[in-house]
């Protein structure tokens, strides 16, 4: 809105206040120019993967059993969700090179995937990494299906996955904490396990009628 200042001097001519009303409006539409970002579009989610409770049911059970997979739920608006993130990213960094994936679900409202959930990406750098899902369209079965210590009822949530082994974090973990379940997980050889439990079956062989 533009102000126009009046002075106590009456003498000052139009003509000047006209002048001078012009240099303030330039003034002002520079710093709008600059003040004033452009909006996000949904171009913005283009690059976020959008799962239906199907296909997040499918990504949680189909592992690579040499594979850790850490999967986290999270939202923007969600403080405890905010404060462990940071974690979760040193965690990234240090296991670059090993075979762990990091997912991070977004259970935000849609009308803040193109902003909150965007900039979060972009804040963290992890917008390969994030995986949105509409949080209104889940019910119970989703939650009693794929979940044994999670209804849904509180975030974040975490849930950790190598071969038979599983983990689930009912709210936000320490750093030391969150340390403490990889590394451990980390260390169980999947495929080790798996070829240990064919060869006992194989030596058992198929058990034999009484009658």
């Amino acid at each position: 809105m533009r102000k126009i200042l009046i002075y106590s001097i009456l003498s000052i001519s139009l003509f000047a206040c006209k002048k001078n009303d012009e240099k303030v409006a330039e003034a002002e539409a520079k710093e709008d120019s600059i003040a004033v970002e452009p909006s996000k579009t949904q171009a913005d989610v283009a690059e976020l993967k959008e799962f239906s409770p199907e296909q997040m049911a499918a990504f949680i059970h189909q592992k690579n059993p040499d594979t850790l997979y850490v999967t986290n739920f999270f939202a923007t608006w969600c403080g405890p969700c905010m404060h462990e993130i940071p974690f979760f990213k040193k965690k990234m960094e240090e296991l670059a090179n090993k075979p762990v994936k990091f997912t991070f679900v977004s259970l935000d409202n849609k009308t803040d995937w193109a902003t909150d959930v965007s900039d979060f990406a972009d804040e963290y750098d992890i917008r390969n990494n994030v995986i949105l899902l509409n949080g209104a369209v889940l019910n119970q079965d989703f939650f009693r299906q794929n979940f044994k210590a999670w209804d849904g009822g509180a975030i974040p949530f975490t849930l950790m996955v190598k071969g038979d082994q599983v983990d689930e974090t009912v709210g936000s973990m320490s750093q030391g904490m969150l340390n403490q379940k990889i590394e451990k997980l980390l260390t169980y050889n999947a495929s080790a396990t798996v070829a240990l439990k064919k060869e006992r079956t194989a030596i058992a062989g198929p058990k034999k009628s009484l009658k």
